[in-house]
Formats: structure tokens, C-alpha cells, sequence
């Protein structure tokens, strides 16, 4: 995979600085079922990176410590730590809401079936990855028969009560199959509506429309077909200043599969650790910042790391891991 980094910095992005916190962003590991291209993580079945129980403990730790009201759980398919149910229930206990950034094909994976029960009895909020309601591109995208096995198992989630408005909450997740910018959010939440209704009776609650980073598998992707440079100019052109102010790194922090910290979940795939700003020194590849630091650390106020990158989530109507900003 080429190396897409050194192409990011220096930047021009204005700077910005944290509020306050009020999510973690948890990166469980790298093993997953799938490897969709335009994956910023290079999961694969083939990634042996798995969060331990011992760095499982000291998010938890580090969650009531602070306060924090949601942790929101990816990976790779983060159901495929071995862990996962353990941290799901520890922290439900604690009444912390739960995000299971799932790529739905899992829930049908031998040893995940009762995966989607699960998840429902402790009422976690999932938001699944389908790039489109048609077949063909999905598979462009994710893989062949990666669409219909997304369709079982969304029809087995809202069986369970998810997506009809209740408390079992199912988002949808849009990334472009391509190196263009997502379309307005409201209008292509329709269409998934009324297709995905019509062709399988399938309802959910919200789509949520997320830009493609030119970083990692994408970013490699772009470089191979010359497209990088066009691709980061587009972002740049689309740059929108109202988005600034909601950038989802102002009020989350990124932590990696060993317990490091970063501004946000392109940052940690770039090794663009957090910046240490109590001790007034910058972490390196080789010291880089670990969640047990920032037990004591007030960290509202701090700069935010950027780089070139940071324009995929100001472009057009804005991307976060929420889907659109405006």
C-alpha cells in the first residue's frame, strides 16, 4: 500500500481547538470479514491487530473517569474482537450509550449469529455501512454478494425492532464509490428510503453520508490512478468555513487498538498522534500518546493536529463520522 502521508503535510487548514469531550472513538482492531476499497483502515481477514482486555479495561477506566456519554466502536468489523461483548455490557451497565460501527455482513458470519440479538438486548445504537442501494456498486465497492448478505441481515435487524423509530436505533452509512464528493444528505436519505422500502421492505432512521479520505486504502487507490492530487484540490474547492465550527474532532478522541490517542480516526491512520499539550511536547511514532496520560489532563482548549486531509470533512455539506455537518 503506497504512502499517502507526506502528501498531506505541510497544510493550510485553518486551526482549530478541542471543546469539550464527550465521545471516544474506539478502534478494537483491524480483522475484518470484508476489504472494501475505499476502507481508511486497511481491515482485512487478514490483520492480526486486536485491542486486549487489559487496554479494554483502561478505555473503560478512562470512560466514567471523564464522563464521557457515548463510546462509539469500529474497527475492522469491531464485533470480531474477542472482547467486544465484554466491553459492550460493561459499559451499558454504566448507562453509556454504545455506537457498533458494523458492517452488517458479520451478523451472519459463523459464531456472530446471535450477534444482532445481542445487540439489541443491550440497545446498542448501530450504524452500518451500505454504500448504496444498488447491487452493482456495492459490490464495486464492498465485494460480490456483499449486498444481498447486507439485505439479510438488515431485514433479521429490523425484525429485532431496529430502524422503526424506537429505541433500537439503525443509521446507514453512504461513502462515494468514487473520488467524488458525497450528494446532498436529505435528498439521498430519501431515495434510500423509498428503494430499500419498496425492493425489501427494509426501514432505518437516518443515512449518513461520510466523505472518502485520500488516506490508507483510498489514498493508494487515487495515487495508482493519478487521481490524488485532482482529488485533494476538489476537497480543497469545496472547503466550506461553516463547517468548521462542528468538526466532530472538537469533542472526540480517537484511540487505537494499543491504547494511543489521536484527534480523530484519520489521524490515527496516518500515526498522527495527539499532542501532549500539558507536558508542551509533541509525541512521536516513538512516544507516542497513551490514554493513561490523559487520566488527569483537562484537555478542552488544545490544538487539534491537521493536515491536508482535514479538507474531506469541511468540503460541500461537511462529513463526520454523523453523517453531514449542515
Amino acid at each position: 500500500m503506497l504512502d499517502t502521508k507526506h502528501l498531506l503535510t505541510p497544510t493550510d487548514f485553518p486551526a482549530i481547538t478541542r471543546g469539550r469531550l464527550h465521545t471516544l472513538q474506539v478502534n478494537l482492531g483491524y480483522l475484518c470479514n470484508l476489504s472494501c476499497t475505499h476502507c481508511h483502515v486497511n481491515a482485512g481477514p487478514r490483520r492480526t491487530e486486536l485491542m486486549d482486555r487489559e487496554t479494554i479495561d483502561m478505555v473503560i477506566e478512562f470512560a466514567l473517569a471523564r464522563g464521557v456519554s457515548c463510546v462509539d466502536v469500529t474497527g475492522g468489523a469491531p464485533e470480531m474482537n474477542p472482547h467486544f461483548r465484554y466491553l459492550v455490557e460493561t459499559l451499558r451497565g454504566h448507562g453509556i450509550s454504545l455506537i457498533d460501527r458494523c458492517n452488517l455482513t458479520i451478523l451472519l458470519e459463523p459464531g456472530f449469529e446471535d450477534m444482532a440479538q445481542f445487540l439489541a438486548t443491550h440497545q446498542v445504537h448501530v450504524v452500518a455501512s451500505l454504500p448504496c442501494y444498488e447491487a452493482k456498486n456495492v459490490a464495486e465497492q464492498r465485494g460480490k454478494g456483499v449486498y444481498e448478505q447486507s439485505v439479510e441481515a438488515l431485514v433479521q435487524l429490523n425484525a429485532l425492532g431496529y430502524g422503526t423509530g424506537g429505541a433500537l436505533k439503525l443509521d446507514l452509512v453512504y461513502n462515494p464509490n468514487g473520488a467524488f464528493l458525497p450528494p446532498p444528505q436529505a435528498a439521498l436519505q430519501a431515495d434510500y428510503k423509498r428503494e430499500l422500502g419498496e425492493r425489501h421492505g427494509i426501514v432505518f432512521d437516518e443515512l449518513l453520508t461520510i466523505t472518502n479520505m485520500p488516506i490508507s486504502r483510498f489514498g493508494s487507490v487515487l495515487q495508482s490512478k493519478g487521481n490524488f492530487d485532482d482529488y485533494l484540490q476538489l476537497l480543497k474547492n469545496n472547503y466550506s468555513q461553516a463547517n468548521l465550527h462542528n468538526v466532530m474532532c472538537k469533542g472526540l478522541i480517537s484511540i487505537d487498538w494499543q491504547g494511543h490517542v489521536y484527534d480523530c480516526d484519520f489521524n490515527q491512520m496516518l500515526e498522527m498522534p495527539m499532542i501532549n499539550h500539558a507536558a508542551e511536547t509533541i509525541a512521536t511514532d516513538n512516544a507516542r500518546l497513551h490514554l493513561t496520560t490523559l487520566l488527569a489532563q483537562d484537555i478542552e482548549g488544545w490544538p487539534i493536529v491537521v493536515a491536508e486531509h482535514c479538507y474531506g470533512c469541511t468540503a460541500g455539506q461537511g462529513s463526520s463520522c454523523g453523517g453531514a455537518l449542515e
